[in-house]
């Protein structure tokens, strides 16, 4: 399974992707689920997958070959962020129909979600959550987050500290804990980590880190993080 956070603030954005791909017990792989493409100064567009990975594999590709032919319709192309999150949600619609279809009855299986975000030169820096049929949501100051994936586990804290009035060390704060508590809580989710941080007004990718499982920083994190809940528990009287 997968766990992907994306958060949209005043001051930039904080992307965060598992890497694990589970297909049983016995067959545990690491694969990229953040790639990103960017004109830097220009635009910037960033993108996290979760789902079947022969869907999301394909439509990646797909996206890297319009781009490369320079010929037609890209997601480096579009006038707007709107117009991205459309063209990719029309090239994930296709891939999910044309791999279901080769499936059959294992046709539901055949479903992937992306998180899209970035910002062209003169827009506004916007983030979507693009569903397997194509159709998205986008994120706002009421919900200036989405996830995709083993969300349940990591939301709480999001729902609790995270406004779009947040500066980014927090944000990646919020996001690397709601990371944690995913990753304590099932099994399907699992490190390493990809951290990227977009600065608004930037069209470029700022900080990006890789957490492997033996990141110190990390690991002192989780640690805090668990002792701080522990002494919260502890000093609360019913």
């Amino acid at each position: 399974m997968t766990y992907c956070v994306g958060l949209l603030l005043k001051a930039g954005m904080v992307l965060l992707s598992d890497t694990r791909t589970n297909a049983g017990v016995d067959n545990i792989s690491t694969y990229r689920k953040m790639f990103t493409f960017e004109d830097p100064g220009e635009r910037i567009v960033a993108i996290m997958t979760a789902g079947s990975l022969s869907v999301t594999q394909t439509a990646i590709a797909r996206l890297e070959d319009e781009i490369a032919s320079g010929t037609g319709p890209s997601l480096m192309s579009a006038d707007t962020m709107l117009g991205v999150a459309q063209h990719v949600g029309a090239v994930l619609g296709e891939v999910s129909s044309q791999v279901a279809d080769r499936m059959g009855s294992r046709a539901q299986n055949a479903r992937a979600s992306m998180i899209l975000g970035g910002q062209r030169r003169d827009g506004a820096m916007r983030l979507f959550l693009i569903y397997p049929e194509g159709n998205f949501i986008e994120a706002t100051e009421d919900t200036p987050y989405l996830q995709i994936g083993e969300h349940k586990y990591g939301k709480p804290i999001l729902d609790r500290v995270v406004t779009p009035d947040t500066n980014l060390v927090d944000a990646q704060k919020a996001a690397l804990l709601s990371m944690d508590s995913t990753l304590r809580s099932n099994l399907s989710v699992g490190m390493p980590l990809d951290l990227m941080v977009i600065e608004e007004g930037t069209q470029r990718s700022g900080l990006r880190r890789r957490i492997e499982p033996d990141d110190p920083a990390f690991h002192r994190m989780s640690v805090a993080w668990s002792k701080a809940l522990k002494d919260g528990f502890t000093e609360i009287e019913i």
